[in-house]
């Protein structure tokens, strides 16, 4: 019987080992993985290398991991920002490497990965430092530059609902990164909301199949002051 549900975000990653590829999905706050990210931190896990959108906010979900000093280098799109203090002082003192890539590069060579593509041509980064050391070539007279997939050990995601054999439904803007991420990775983990019962989701609506998810571990919703539940994104 096909079961990929998991007690516990720590049980979840604690096959992670140092120096591991880690993508993280999220787009800012968005669909990011905050459970699973803290595991992560409580997993000792070293020397990562982060694929993210971003670079963390605050103090809390990649941030936190960041300020653990866990992370050997990061890629992604938008390291910078009002509340990356975190990354900020770290880069600054020369303690993490950064590959910025364009977001719609990052995307396509995320994609890539799980397509099963070798690489591709894109005129994005063209004749400035993010194209140096590149493969060039000039197509229908325009210049490309050639950019590799990104692959992963681990795709850290956060989805809607899923059920025991990995198949998952996201909500709204909280899927950004989630599906190409899971098709990219060697070990997709993913947290969901809620476990429903096979059946029980509509084909039409899964957007990550569960062949490309290992493992499901079910969080609860945030809790607003009040008392009441709110809708996580």
């Amino acid at each position: 019987m096909i079961d990929k549900r998991v007690a516990s975000a720590e049980a979840a990653l604690a096959d992670v080992r140092d120096g591991a590829t880690v993508m993280i999905g999220g787009f800012g706050t968005a669909g990011l993985p905050n459970e699973l990210t803290e595991a992560l931190i409580d997993s000792g896990a070293r020397e990562l290398v982060i694929v993210n959108n971003n670079a963390g906010n605050g103090d809390t979900g990649l941030a936190a991991l960041l300020a653990a000093g866990r992370v050997r280098k990061i890629i992604c799109s938008f390291p910078r920002q009002a509340d990356s203090h975190h990354f900020d002082a770290l880069y600054r003192a020369g303690r993490i490497e950064l590959e910025l890539v364009p977001q719609g590069n990052l995307a396509e060579r995320i994609r890539a990965a799980g397509a099963g593509i070798g690489g591709f041509f894109t005129p994005t980064g063209y004749g400035t430092a993010l194209a140096e050391g590149k493969e060039t070539r000039e197509i229908d007279g325009r210049m490309y530059v050639l950019e590799h997939p990104i692959k992963a050990d681990f795709a850290l995601i956060k989805a809607e609902r899923g059920d025991r054999w990995g198949n998952l439904t996201y909500r709204m803007t909280a899927r950004n990164f989630g599906p190409i991420m899971a098709m990219a990775a060697t070990t997709t983990i993913a947290s969901v909301h809620e476990i429903v019962e096979l059946g029980a989701l509509d084909p039409e609506t899964v957007i990550t199949p569960g062949l490309f998810v290992q493992r499901v571990v079910q969080v609860p919703r945030a809790v607003t002051r009040a008392g009441g539940f709110k809708q996580a994104a």
